[in-house]
């Protein structure tokens, strides 16, 4: 692939950003390394210091820039966050290739349009206005990777944060809320099972113990536990979805129709409302395990296991109308309506670290994770008119 920056021709427009940052695949599974080091290349060369933090496996990268306030100072001030990578389109029928953005009908087509390449891509827009702005406090740019699998990049880069002491004082998160104020989300806590049993041929079934069965009975558990949150609550009404969910997604077992499956994975999740602690959730499956299923599993054979393995977890992020960057982008957007939404996403995880936070951002949720993905371009160049409002907002007073 080529590169995304050429050194002497910059994107000109929001939209041309956003095809430039849509031409990368950074799909989760993926590395974003190659847009990462591009990005940086061109903060760099608009003078900007950047700061990268790498997962584990030194794939993938956060970019942290930080835009100056014109006395030099480069702590407290707004963030600006979203998330570089995107979700497969694999299995999906896209009418045009999802990694060549184009425009048809005024809307832009292409993997991560919506989801969140056009906020991304008007942040990087505008860089240049920024500069140009004798800003009361500064303002930072946070590019994360793998938030479409548990928002795992976000913490090292906030933990990075915490540790040089940046100190923001608010952040908006810009996933796609067609520009409207999101208030509050869900957290989300992504778990793996693993049911070992015990291998036989199926015609001598009692010697054996069957991994696919005994997980089903924790998936049923795990339904019965969502039925009672539906049926029961806690609820907020404010939500679209107003009590907490768990769901069983993907199951893996069995090797041939006459062997007693000694293996069972599956995946399972559940988003809390805000307010609603995680972990007894997780301890009453974990419950329903030892005293229910292990039990019965080592009657039949000794060595039975299940495993849980924790995958992703985000808090939920709590309403914070008293804060100053909730009253501001409320300001700007003119929009006072509450609104609280059942997807996550790092902004919870800026508050955790004390970093009040808000959801604003271009295009509609329920164009993403679609083929045909696509962000209105009225979306975008209200994002536009959003961003350079705050952009004033953080001006020195005249």
């Amino acid at each position: 692939m080529t590169a995304l920056f050429d050194p002497t021709a910059y994107p000109s427009t929001s939209v041309e950003w956003i095809q430039k940052l849509i031409a990368y695949d950074t799909t989760s599974r993926e590395s974003n390394l190659e847009l990462i080091h591009d990005v940086q290349a061109y903060l760099q060369q608009q003078g900007l210091e950047t700061v990268l933090t790498h997962d584990a496996g030194g794939r993938k990268a956060n970019l942290f820039a930080t835009i100056p306030a014109a006395d030099g100072t480069r702590t407290g001030g707004i963030v600006l966050s979203g998330h570089t990578d995107v979700v497969p389109v694999d299995g999906q029928n896209w009418s045009s290739d999802p990694f060549k953005a184009e425009i048809r009908d005024d809307r832009l087509y292409g993997r991560g349009t919506c989801d969140m390449k056009g906020f991304v891509g008007v942040t990087l827009q505008l860089v240049p206005e920024m500069l140009a702005t004798k800003l009361s406090k500064p303002i930072h740019l946070a590019y994360s990777y793998d938030e479409e699998v548990g928002c795992v990049g976000a913490p090292v880069m906030i933990d990075d944060l915490v540790r040089r002491g940046v100190k923001p004082e608010g952040c908006v998160v810009g996933e796609p809320t067609s520009m409207r104020t999101i208030v509050a989300h869900k957290g989300i806590n992504a778990y793996r099972c693993r049911v070992h049993g015990h291998a036989a041929h199926s015609s001598l079934t009692p010697k054996g113990v069957n991994a696919i069965e005994h997980a089903a009975r924790i998936i049923t558990a795990i339904r019965d536990l969502a039925d009672d949150y539906k049926s029961m609550g806690p609820y907020d009404h404010d939500f679209d979805v107003p009590f907490t969910t768990l769901q069983t997604s993907m199951i893996r077992g069995g090797i041939a129709l006459n062997t007693v499956p000694d293996l069972c994975e599956f995946e399972f999740e559940y988003r809390n409302l805000p307010g609603v602690d995680p972990e007894p959730i997780l301890q009453e499956i974990r419950e329903f395990i030892d005293l229910k299923v292990l039990p019965a599993m080592r009657r039949e054979h000794p060595d039975a296991l299940v495993e849980l393995e924790k995958l992703a977890s985000a808090p939920g992020l709590n309403p914070e109308e008293q804060a100053a960057i909730t009253k501001l982008v409320r300001e700007l957007t003119r929009d006072d309506t509450v609104r609280k939404v059942a997807y996550g996403t790092e902004a919870g995880l800026f508050q955790q670290a004390g970093i009040p936070s808000i959801i604003c951002g271009p295009g509609n949720i329920e164009q993403a994770h679609r083929p045909d993905e696509y962000v209105e371009l009225a979306q975008v160049e209200q994002c536009e008119q959003f961003l350079r409002a705050l952009i004033r907002s953080q001006a020195v007073a005249s």
